[in-house]
């Protein structure tokens, strides 16, 4: 038997899917993360599946993961000690930002803090106008003065970002070469390297991320590399990008900040995978996890973006377009000044956690609610292993439901209703933003209280159908199984149209194609088919923001390229000039190697001991208690046909059904539910 692992590796548990590739089988584990060494919850995963189900590492072909072990390091601000080295007089590159307050409207806002402090930023005396001309040479000795300065300050690594570098990049690639032959350990970005694109405040922070992170994510990759092999795994393992793609760790390792993402870009990945198997390509998704909610939009193709931010950073590599609502299982219910019942966007986090759990935790959260309104099951989760204590999350409802005149159903089902509101809330400016009408789109839930939650906010969106599929609580797992060789290269030019000559042009995507396939080549994987994604940054001269344009199957040329870009315009805005001259800002190559897709036959959900026979119980919702059948996924078959109120429980996650719906399972056991009339 030959079997393909996909992991994703969250905050609480590491989801661990395995599937035989000739028949489809899964099989599937959650296994508690451990958050210092995080590649023990895969060996963990491993040693499980050999005790479990008898399949050996030595049997898995192919293995590819996420983690959050990047973004995590940013966000909580423990990462490597990082030297910056800027042309002179632009040392405080990463202090003056892009001279916006985060908060508009708040001047005593406190000032992010710079990865890179001032103490560890050296100015070199070195000057490439922007055409190219040498105004001031580079000189040897000014760069290793300034690499002592910064190692004498505790830096472990050096970011090298220069001024017009992103077109002319000998300096910079100079100074690295100096570097890094008088510190030969030390690790080295050259902003050209990286990512040479124009915008100097955020070229520059891209590189001090990946330095940031850097040190943090090679030992984690090496020491995966190095334990996985021990517990008898030989294939090669990779690790999925923000793009929605997969590299080798070996290159992850090199680039660490292609993966700040992979997380929720597996996710959407996996989303789109089920999309398209079951011939319904526009969805909105909705990942519902312990503190927020992540939202994308797939009309046919997934979205991306290159205006992402994490925590307090701008990051302009491209990723998959997903937006963050401050809503999860784990949000905290709370009383405002006023007394009005507010939900999140605090959460109570996988430690203490909900008050359920057991795990100390006595704020009342959405979970809570579930738990007390009948919803999720009181013999507990993951197959009845982490039990629920009903009677604690009755106690923190039951504190706030005093100031508020309520019973603990009362004071759930209204803490279920807020929680439903915010993300309404939140999620209709963001279709909106997209030009989407919900009422055209099927809204399909993952994680672990996506599926919990997706009927009672559907109920309010008005949509046409809900999917939540066969392993909702896996998906992002599922997503790093099917994603494809991915990665993306651009370069700047800001060139007017009238003065770019079509040999330029063409000469510049020539280039990054080549980039492109060597990259590809040097991942050394087969794949069943290779595509190039050409597209271009476009404005009309004067305007201060671009739009991305996807270059058709035509020759190029510039003349084509202001046709493309006039149509694209009028398209999204209703309106285009086309007497008006145009400005190419950058030029971007996606590749895309599409890797073998293993047999999706039989994706049924399994069963797990502590399945139960079908039932029913007391459920309370929107104001009043109703009995609900209780199901058990695993028992569910093709055609099958059920009304809520209904519960179906399942392994790694719990559907509520609520009246106003009929559910029914298709021919791959999606639930698949539409409104009654």
């Amino acid at each position: 038997m030959r079997y393909r692992l996909g992991v994703d590796i969250g905050g609480t548990f590491t989801d661990v899917l395995l599937m035989e590739e000739d028949s489809g089988r899964l099989v599937a584990l959650k296994v508690p993360s451990n958050r210092q060494n995080p590649e023990d919850a895969i060996i963990a995963g491993l040693d499980q599946l050999d005790a479990r189900h008898g399949i050996a590492a030595s049997e898995i072909a192919y293995f590819s993961h996420g983690t959050t072990l990047g973004v995590n390091t940013l966000l909580e601000r423990d990462g490597a000690e990082v030297g910056l080295l800027t042309t002179r007089g632009f040392r405080d590159i990463l202090e003056l930002r892009r001279l916006r307050l985060p908060k508009a409207n708040d001047l005593f806002f406190p000032r992010p803090r710079a990865l890179a402090p001032r103490r560890r930023v050296a100015e070199v005396d070195e000057r490439l106008a922007q055409d190219g001309e040498v105004v001031v040479p580079i000189r040897r000795d000014d760069v290793l003065a300034a690499a002592r300065h910064l190692v004498a300050q505790g830096a472990s690594n050096i970011a090298i970002c220069f001024l017009h570098s992103y077109r002319f990049p000998a300096h910079e690639q100079q100074a690295k070469t100096w570097i890094l032959e008088e510190f030969p350990d030390l690790y080295v970005i050259a902003s050209s390297d990286l990512w040479p694109q124009q915008r100097e405040y955020e070229r520059c922070l891209v590189s001090v991320i990946n330095g940031y992170i850097g040190a943090r994510m090679r030992t984690y990759f090496d020491t995966l590399e190095d334990k996985t092999k021990r517990a008898g795994l030989a294939t090669r393992i990779f690790s999925t990008k923000s793009n929605g793609g997969v590299m080798s760790v070996e290159a992850a390792g090199e680039r660490p900040v292609e993966t700040l993402l992979s997380g929720p870009a597996s996710g959407v990945i996996g989303a789109a995978f089920i999309g398209r198997m079951i011939g319904d390509e526009r969805l909105i998704t909705l990942d519902m996890g312990g503190t927020s909610v992540d939202i994308a939009v797939v009309d046919g193709e997934i979205p991306y973006s290159t205006e992402n931010t994490i925590g307090d950073f701008p990051v302009l590599l491209p990723a998959v377009d997903v937006s963050a609502i401050g809503a999860g299982g784990g949000s905290v219910a709370w009383l405002d000044a006023e007394g009005v019942l507010k939900v999140g966007p605090r959460s109570a986090g996988a430690r203490p956690g909900p008050a359920c759990y057991g795990r100390g935790g006595t704020e009342p959260t959405v979970t809570d609610a579930y738990a007390v309104l009948g919803i999720m099951a009181p013999g507990g989760l993951l197959g009845g292993e982490m039990k629920l204590d009903i009677d604690k999350a009755r106690a923190a409802l039951a504190t706030l439901g005093e100031r508020l005149g309520k019973t603990p159903e009362e004071t759930a089902d209204a803490i279920l209703q807020v929680a439903t509101a915010n993300i309404y809330a939140e999620l209709v400016p963001q279709l909106a933003r997209r030009g989407v009408d919900a009422g055209d789109f099927s809204l399909l839930a993952y994680g672990a209280a996506g599926p919990t939650h997706v009927f009672m906010l559907a109920r309010e969106l008005n949509m046409r159908r809900v999917l939540v599929p066969p392993t909702p609580g896996l998906l992002c797992a599922l997503g790093c199984l099917v994603a494809d060789l991915r990665a993306d290269f651009v370069r700047s030019l800001w060139q007017d149209a009238r003065d770019l000559a079509d040999e330029t042009l063409a000469g510049c995507y020539a280039t990054l194609e080549g980039e492109a396939r060597d990259w590809l080549d040097k991942q050394q994987v087969d794949v069943t088919e290779t595509y190039l994604i050409r597209s271009a940054d476009i404005c009309y001269v004067g305007q201060s923001f671009e739009l991305n344009v996807v270059f058709p199957d035509e020759p190029l040329s510039v003349e084509a390229l202001q046709r493309w870009f006039h149509d694209r315009y009028e398209l999204v805005y209703g309106f285009a000039d086309r007497s008006n001259p145009i400005r190419i800002l950058e030029a971007r190559v996606q590749i895309v190697g599409v890797t073998r897709k293993p047999n999706f036959d039989d994706l049924r959900p399994f069963a797990t001991a502590g399945d139960k026979p079908a039932s029913s119980r007391p459920i309370y919702e929107q104001g009043r208690a109703v009995t609900g059948a209780v199901l058990q996924r695993a028992a569910l078959r093709p055609g099958d046909r059920f009304r809520g109120p209904a519960v179906v429980e399942q392994y790694d996650t719990t559907v509520y059904v609520p009246e106003g719906f009929e559910v029914t399972v298709d021919d791959w056991f999606n639930l698949v539910g539409e409104r009654l009339k």
